[in-house]
């Protein structure tokens, strides 16, 4: 009976109803520790999968390690590099899901709680707890394992940098003889015999192979390459881009959008074709086996020439579009791209025959001599096309300045006009350093202008087709905001500002990206895959007093902000709509509940996003126990004034563009900050109030409840002047004035009958009380010339003089005419 559960105790049962029942109850004990055990087995299975990558990036990083004793190529820096970053992230990513586990260990351990002195433990707990401290051990080593390997992979990273930026020293600081000395020269014709010898052995072992080869036939697959590239180069690339261009005028939403769609259509393909034209041409030649194994590197360095030329040529048509100006992202006159795009052509030669005789002297192991004098040549070539390139757009400034001058507008262009005086500067050293031996760093500095203009350039295309697609897609008179604005019911003020922040976000990893390709070319710290490493770094997080920020943390937080207070939106909305009217409460009353009911919510939704970001209720309490020390000596006015603010933007009592009247001076509200209060008054000066005296003084608000404004006529005429007449005249000048409204209808009103004259008292409505003025003046001038026409006399209200009765003598006195006194 013992095995039964504690109900069936007492009960007399059958022999074989015991057995079943004690079956049964076997059965469910091992489910329900059926799900602890599979939930155990997962466990271990996940901790031996993350053991096994910590392990692989252990054994990555130490290969990359041995490389580096071992000597490696300056070349091979940037694949170990590359294989430490990637074994580093995996190693990272590895122990935040053990971080994860270990959390969850711990939640459990906590909940078992301590144990009781004096008690004993059931087996199973005992069991429980010994198997979490064994897994939790393992995953604490795991966790400080792959901590080891991120810093050692780290050390790595950091050492191939400092390799590769003292290289690139190195390189830059040595000098040669200079171009304007016999011994330059007379190194180059001493090293000639010799590089002539290599070269042509270079040159024969490939005709000699080409030649054996055609001797077998027609290597079809060469030929193959070479139509393929033909294609791609000619029709396809042509057709291409009409197709898109097509495509765009049928199908794209708005001028913008087609603009930069068209531009980076044409960047995209004049770039991709040529490259795969080179690429495919290049694959023929190896296929069909016609160029011996050492012209490899000059084949690869011919596929990167005209990569860089491609995009080179592509780059400035895209941005001047010098045959299509409707279709012109860049703001130039038709004659500055008329006059620059020719400059193209050139400079992609240059380029061309820069890389191709780069890679020729590495293939062919030219001496130091050739090197250095190909080096020259290339950085003549460089700074000569930079120096034409500033020329022509030195006068071409000069042109424009000459015409704002003469139609006397005003000069534009400094930040340009700066930009090219650096250019020169720049210019200059390259020629300083060339005549006095520093070649390298001579054609460094030209390189580096002309890859920033290409980036720079490219960089202005992706910028403004990024910003025209965020904006154009997600904008209230699209097709998608339309959509989003009636089937999730968002406001399409939301729908534009999503737009925005949609097109800041991608124009931020844009720019990175350019940073990163800035200096990669030449071996700038990592280039690209540097600025991933240090972004892959930042999405780890970063300890802040004890916290770990990243940017998953903040868009959860985020997230969870906009959850909140969109579940305190529809909370309002019920306590508004359907709760408080079914109350007893007054207007004042409901109002009050709303207003606790929606700050309790708002501090409730942003309590929960900070916890969400790592930041608990004790770390806030903490703050507010700290600022209450600062309030308490000498912050009351700021946070009377802070609290203030946030009930002027709350309650909306007086709103940007309200005309209040604060003590004598009134105005327009121009800005509501959460300290103070700006308003525009009348001449144009600026009232600064501190929100404390709008909550606590009286401040007459004219467009709060109502935007409308009225003005009011009084005047007086002769009893005998018909009432009905002047009340006639008056309706007619207030339907003959514009700014006076039909509803509310003028007015005009009898007010009394004093000493023989008829007062009237007349009101009217205008759209706004800034329009009263205005109106009452139209009206009066009117009126006046009406009632002279019509010699009806008009007054004011007759005012009536009584004397006291000693003073009747001295009047009487002042005002005889024969000058006698009283009897």
């Amino acid at each position: 009976m013992s095995s039964l559960p504690p109900f069936c105790l007492g009960l007399r049962l059958r022999p074989g109803i015991r057995v079943a029942v004690a079956l049964l109850v076997a059965a469910l004990a091992h489910a329900l520790a059926s799900p602890a055990l599979a939930q155990s087995q997962a466990q271990t299975q996940t901790l031996v999968q993350t053991a096994a990558q910590i392990t692989q990036a252990e054994g990555e990083v130490r290969a990359v390690d041995r490389a580096l004793d071992a000597g490696a190529d300056v070349d091979q820096h940037d694949d170990l590099r590359a294989k430490a970053l990637a074994a580093q992230q995996a190693v990272r990513a590895s122990s935040s899901n053990l971080q994860q586990q270990l959390d969850s260990i711990d939640a459990r351990i906590e909940g078992l709680g301590p144990i009781a002195q004096g008690t004993t433990e059931a087996p199973e707990i005992q069991r429980e707890r010994q198997r979490l401290a064994q897994n939790r051990a393992a995953i604490d080593a795991a966790i400080k394992r792959g901590r080891l390997v991120d810093v050692e992979a780290q050390q790595l990273i950091d050492e191939i940098d400092r390799s590769r930026a003292e290289q690139l020293n190195e390189t830059l600081s040595t000098r040669a003889h200079s171009p304007l000395t016999p011994d330059f020269w007379s190194a180059v014709v001493s090293a000639l015999p010799r590089d002539v010898r290599r070269v042509d052995r270079f040159v024969n072992q490939g005709v000699t192979q080409g030649f054996d080869r055609w001797r077998q036939g027609v290597p079809w697959t060469m030929v193959l390459g070479a139509l393929v590239a033909a294609v791609l180069l000619f029709p396809a690339r042509i057709k291409l881009r009409e197709l898109g261009q097509r495509y765009l005028i049928g199908t794209a939403p708005g001028h913008r959008i087609r603009r930069s769609g068209f531009a980076l259509w044409r960047l995209l393909v004049g770039t991709i074709l040529p490259t795969l034209a080179a690429v495919a041409f290049v694959q023929g030649l190896r296929w069909s086996q016609v160029l011996p194994g050492r012209w490899d590197g000059l084949l690869d360095g011919l596929v990167l020439a005209s990569g860089f030329a491609a995009f080179t040529v592509a780059v400035a048509g895209a941005v001047l579009m010098r045959q299509q100006p409707s279709w012109r992202v860049l703001p130039v006159s038709d004659e500055t791209a008329t006059r620059l795009r020719p400059l193209a052509w050139p400079l992609a030669i240059i380029a061309f025959l820069s890389i191709l005789v780069d890679a020729f002297n590495h293939a062919v192991g030219a001496s130091q001599a050739a090197w250095v004098a190909a080096e020259v040549v290339e950085a003549l070539l460089h700074v000569f096309w930079i120096a034409t390139f500033l020329r022509v757009l030195g006068r071409l400034r000069a042109q424009r300045a000459e015409r704002e001058e003469a139609a006397d507008a005003p000069a534009s262009g400094t930040g340009l006009g700066a930009l090219v005086l650096l250019a020169w500067l720049l210019v200059a050293v390259a020629l300083v350093g060339l005549a006095i031996g520093y070649v390298a760093l001579s054609l460094f500095v030209a390189r580096l202008i002309i890859w920033i203009v290409l980036t720079g350039s490219a960089l202005y295309l992706l910028l403004n087709g990024a910003d025209d697609v965020a904006t154009t897609l997600f904008s209230r008179n699209s097709r998608l905001g339309n959509t989003l604005v009636r089937s999730v019911g968002l406001r399409p003020s939301l729908v534009d500002q999503f737009g925005v922040l949609l097109s800041f976000a991608l124009r931020l990893v844009l720019v990175l990206i350019a940073l990163g390709l800035l200096l990669s070319p030449f071996g700038g710290g990592g280039g690209l895959t540097s600025l991933f490493g240090r972004l892959g770094t930042l999405s780890q997080g970063i300890a802040v007093g004890g916290i770990e920020i990243s940017p998953g943390a903040i868009v959860r937080s985020i997230l969870v902000l906009a959850i909140g207070l969109g579940v305190v939106r529809a909370f309002m909305s019920w306590l508004d709509n359907r709760y408080l009217p079914a109350t007893d409460l007054d207007g004042s009353g409901r109002n009050s509940v709303s207003l606790v009911a929606r700050y309790v919510g708002i501090a409730l939704a942003i309590i929960w996003a900070l916890a969400s970001l790592g930041i608990g209720v004790e770390r806030i309490a903490l703050l507010l126990s700290a600022l209450s020390v600062g309030i308490g000596f000498g912050l009351q006015a700021i946070t009377q004034n802070f609290v203030s603010g946030l009930i002027l933007l709350a309650e909306r009592p007086i709103k940007i563009g309200d005309l209040v009247r604060v003590g004598t001076d009134e105005g327009d509200v121009k800005r509501i900050s959460v300290r103070s209060t700006e308003i525009t008054l009348a001449d144009h000066s600026t009232l600064i109030v501190p929100n404390s005296e709008l909550i606590t003084k009286s401040v007459l608000n004219k467009t709060l409840a109502n935007p409308l404004g009225r003005f009011q006529i009084q005047f007086s005429v002769p009893l005998e002047i018909d009432a009905e007449r002047v009340i006639a005249i008056v309706t007619e000048l207030f339907e003959q004035e514009p700014a006076v409204l039909d509803d509310p209808a003028p007015k005009a009103f009898v007010d009394a009958i004093t000493d023989g004259r008829i007062l009237f008292n007349c009101f009217a409505h205008v759209a706004s009380p800034r329009d009263a003025y205005g109106a009452r003046s139209n009206v009066l001038r009117k009126l006046l010339a009406r009632f002279r026409a019509e010699d009806i006399d008009i007054g004011t209200v007759a005012q009536r003089l009584e004397l006291a009765p000693g003073e009747i003598d001295r009047f009487a006195a002042a005002h005889d005419p024969a000058g006698s006194k009283p009897a």
